[in-house]
């Protein structure tokens, strides 16, 4: 048998997962078992919920006693430091299985019971909102125990990161570490990517197509958190792949009510057929912002960059131009000035290249900042591949960012230089040399206009001085003139 069909032995298998059960079982012991192995990864992922620093253990499957019922956790995690002990239970769902109400709303009490300080809940589903959790509970029994929610695209985001770029000093545990993410990356773990836009997305897009959409219409609300939640996906698979955190852009108020970002979209995809989002990148010269319009078909990804402050308008404009060598001859470039609405101009990126002149339609007024942007056909289906809404969108934002955003750095003025310093003084004939120092050259005045013999320079009324000892009538004459 040739050994290119045999299959290498993992710390974590995928085979032998028969049903639901069996891979929820599997999964929750593997990244539990992991936690407790892996001192960094473990401390990153209880530190959010506000565990202490100190020896982590981890447990599956511990039975509790809730009134007449026996009740099993999926698991339990105890962090231990001194005399202080922070213990949360943990609750996992694998595939398209959905967290329940009831279920969690027991474990809240028997976390308060049990004087524990909080609930994980993991599961694929992606709640809009950062901190939000997906499931509705009675915000009663959220008094003394913390409720929290994480993904496992999540889960996934920070085990890569905490390997590949923050680094795990044990290399057995690095490789403990390698073990998880092979198997969180395979299909019969469970851990799901995002991958439908929910059972309303048919009858809303159809809506937005005739026009017929209205903002209390049935099944908006879950299209609108479903996008949302899309570009929380798009921001942990692109942070994966950066090594960095990227993360939605909402406002303080939004933030703080995400009932108002939830209307903001819902109106715009009444009115005018589109869905928009910000995603922030570290290090980048701008947010990166998605729009969907459902209406022309159309994803587009733009980023808005400040144009540098001196220079005239060609020379700001060539700036941007040179530093889009990897982007597309479609990629769309306007220009804002001072003090004006909406942009200038706007040109195709081919077109500036050939005469960068063209995005300056009056030179008097000053440049102020540019508007890249890329658009692409937006798939209809509600899945995922070929055709499908959530890829067209996902690969809009890749691409975008290799060939657009990820090239492109802030304008800094240059350093300033230090002036040349004087000339060292030269001895001369002190016969000729002025009387008044306040007639010495200083580096306030302008250049000098003249030098003798040495290429010592002296001003005007030096010269003077030294023409009425060699011709007095020549002096007389300036004098009476």
């Amino acid at each position: 048998m040739a050994e290119e069909s045999w299959h290498e032995a993992r710390l974590i298998p995928t085979s032998g997962i028969n049903g639901a059960e069996e891979q929820e079982r599997r999964a929750t012991s593997a990244l539990l078992a992991v936690l407790s192995a892996v001192k960094e990864f473990g401390r990153g992922f209880v530190k959010p919920f506000g565990a202490p620093a100190g020896t982590l253990e981890c447990f599956i499957e511990v039975p509790f006693i809730l009134g007449e019922k026996r009740l099993y956790p999926d698991g339990l995690i105890r962090v231990t430091r001194g005399s202080t002990t922070w213990t949360a239970l943990v609750e996992v769902k694998t595939g398209p299985n959905q967290l329940a109400t009831e279920q969690l709303e027991n474990y809240l009490d028997i976390a308060r019971d049990n004087g524990f300080q909080a609930v994980i809940t993991i599961s694929n589903e992606i709640p809009a909102v950062a901190g939000q959790h997906p499931t509705k509970v009675d915000k009663r029994k959220l008094k003394k125990v913390a409720l929290h929610h994480v993904s496992w695209s999540q889960v996934l985001a920070e085990a890569v990161m905490q390997k590949e770029f923050r680094g795990v000093a044990d290399p057995d545990q690095a490789w403990i570490l390698g073990e998880l993410i092979r198997y969180l990356e395979h299909s019969k773990s469970g851990a799901l990517e995002f991958d439908d836009m929910g059972e309303a997305w048919v009858g809303v897009r159809d809506q937005v197509t005739a026009g017929t959409l209205r903002s209390n219409d049935k099944g908006i609300a879950e299209v609108v958190a479903r996008f949302d939640a899309l570009l929380r996906f798009a921001s942990l698979q692109l942070g994966r792949q950066l090594g960095t955190e990227v993360v939605p852009v909402l406002s303080r108020k939004e933030a703080a009510d995400p009932l108002l970002r939830a209307q903001a979209l819902a109106t715009s995809l009444c009115t005018t057929g589109q869905m928009s989002g910000a995603i922030r990148i570290p290090d980048t010269v701008g947010q990166l912002v998605v729009t969907a319009d459902l209406r022309a078909g159309r994803v587009t990804c733009h980023v808005d960059v400040e144009s540098p402050r001196e220079g005239r308008a060609t020379t700001r404009v060539n700036w941007l131009v040179r530093q889009l060598k990897n982007a597309p001859d479609g990629t769309r470039v306007e220009a804002f000035v001072a003090h004006a609405r909406g942009s200038q101009a706007a040109e195709l990126l081919s077109t500036v290249r050939e005469n960068p002149s063209s995005l300056v339609l009056d030179p008097a007024k000053e440049l102020r900042s540019f508007r890249l942007a890329v658009s692409g056909s937006l798939g209809s289906k509600r899945g995922r591949g070929r055709g499908s809404f959530i890829d067209s969108v996902l690969t809009t934002v890749d691409a975008f960012y290799l060939d657009v955003l990820g090239n492109l750095r802030a304008w800094s003025a240059a350093p300033p230089k230090l002036r040349p310093a004087s000339p060292e003084p030269v001895d001369i004939d002190e016969s000729v040399r002025p009387a008044l120092v306040s007639t010495d050259y200083s580096s306030q005045d302008g250049a000098r206009e003249g030098a003798d013999e040495a290429g010592v320079g002296y001003r005007a009324s030096d010269r003077v001085a030294a023409a009425s000892s060699a011709h007095p009538g020549a002096v007389a004459k300036t004098d009476a003139d």
